[in-house]
């Protein structure tokens, strides 16, 4: 579990193949800022660009952990193919603060950078979610973007899917990977895990519930 608050930028170093089919996945090596594997041991859970995933192996010296990731993930994320920022955060502890709000580190969907640009102090950024995710958004309401915990300011829903206005104050843009999205980028999203309960317990047939 996560809070979608990130506690560093890493850039993914290494990419190497696990086989040699597109069955197989990678294994990603991960450089991470100045002892932040202090505390980080294999088997932990970190979350790159807000996918969850299990520390293999680290080098704390050298400021570096790898992970395995199946052909499955690779399909269904963006932003872990490919040499590059990415953010990270570290699993919950009961002890810590619930800065953000509740992450699963699933990907629900990829979703469609439509715009990234300065809005007075801060940034506005658009993006189009694919069909199926709309109706878990709301204004006011969460959603988690490469891993960033951020609030929906408006929504539209459209034919290809629902386009989310948010707005990125300027230390979010400073201390995550998303000051490198631009309109094109694909993101992982994560819909609000409350919300998505919600969902089923109204759809649930009777004999369900």
């Amino acid at each position: 579990m996560f809070t979608g608050i990130i506690t560093g930028v890493g850039r993914i170093a290494a990419i190497d193949d696990l086989g040699n089919s597109p069955q197989h996945g990678k294994r990603l090596t991960v450089s991470t800022p100045e002892g932040y594997l202090h505390d980080v041991g294999p088997g932990d859970s970190i979350a790159l660009n807000g996918a969850c995933m299990t520390v293999t192996s680290l080098d704390a010296g050298a400021n570096r952990f790898t992970i395995d990731i199946s052909a499955e993930s690779l399909d269904k994320t963006a932003g872990l193919a490919d040499p590059g920022a990415v953010n990270l955060e570290k699993a919950l502890r009961p002890q810590d603060r619930l800065g953000g709000h509740l992450v699963s580190g699933h990907v629900d969907g990829v979703g469609r950078v439509l715009k990234m640009e300065p809005a007075g102090e801060s940034w506005e950024l658009r993006v189009l979610a694919p069909p199926g995710l709309g109706k878990y958004l709301a204004t006011k309401g969460s959603i988690t973007v490469n891993g960033v915990s951020l609030t929906v300011n408006s929504f539209a829903d459209r034919t290809e899917g629902t386009e989310m206005s948010i707005n990125l104050i300027p230390h979010t843009v400073d201390n995550t990977a998303l000051h490198a999205v631009k309109a094109g980028s694909r993101v992982n999203l994560e819909v609000d895990l409350i919300a998505r309960y919600v969902e089923r317990m109204l759809s649930a047939p009777k004999a369900a519930q």
